[in-house]
């Protein structure tokens, strides 16, 4: 299997770039990591997170799921969060989904995906919250790049109701949540303007925890 062999000859050939102008770059990556973000990405592997970002190791504190969700009963992705914001101090966490999302496609099929399907109902859920919306997108692309969207925006609130979260935020200022969105048609980032402080506001509402005072 050659393509097995070949990763090692390019990791040779990425550490031999990476310290090419900074010899120490290893040594020093490996005493902390200080990254200004947390990124709740899709797993889908055509979209490597550092390197659309344009950010080397070390920047990046990276969660990545089935249709970039975030759930309140998935452990991985609450720790992943806690640890991010509690820990290590990120300044913004990005939600970034992608169009050509084969979760969120998947969830717009009725059709029984087996052990997906208790998943893929996270992103039917949103599509039932904006199903109006959605239902009157005529054009089936179109729909299904707007429920990317939607599923994205849901996903920043689901993070802004976390505890660590808010605690953070209003006791320094930090982190901001963002919502993005990734073309695989042209490579670039989309900024969805999530308006965090206001939904934080109207999340405090019914989401207010008493350890965030």
């Amino acid at each position: 299997m050659p393509i097995y062999k070949d990763v090692f000859e390019s990791n040779r050939q990425w550490v031999k770039n990476m310290t090419a102008d900074q010899p120490d770059f290893f040594s020093e990556l490996a005493k902390a990591q200080n990254p200004d973000f947390l990124f709740i990405g899709c797993s889908d592997s055509r979209v490597p997170t550092s390197t659309v970002m344009g950010l080397r190791p070390g920047k990046v504190f990276v969660h990545r799921n089935i249709a970039n969700l975030v759930v309140n009963t998935d452990a991985n992705g609450q720790s992943a969060i806690e640890y991010a914001v509690t820990h290590l101090s990120v300044k913004h966490v990005v939600v970034c989904g992608h169009y050509g999302c084969g979760g969120v496609k998947a969830a717009m099929i009725p059709a029984d995906f087996g052990g997906l399907n208790g998943w893929l109902r996270e992103v039917r859920d949103v599509y039932r919250h904006h199903r109006v919306e959605l239902n009157a997108i005529e054009d089936e692309d179109a729909r299904y790049r707007r429920l990317v969207e939607l599923n994205v925006y849901e996903q920043c609130v689901n993070v802004t109701k976390t505890a660590c979260v808010q605690k953070s935020y209003l006791q320094h200022g930090y982190p901001i949540v963002h919502s993005w969105v990734y073309s695989l048609e042209d490579g670039l980032l989309r900024d969805l303007h999530f308006p965090f402080e206001d939904a934080l506001a109207r999340i405090r509402e019914i989401y207010r925890l008493d350890a965030a005072d």
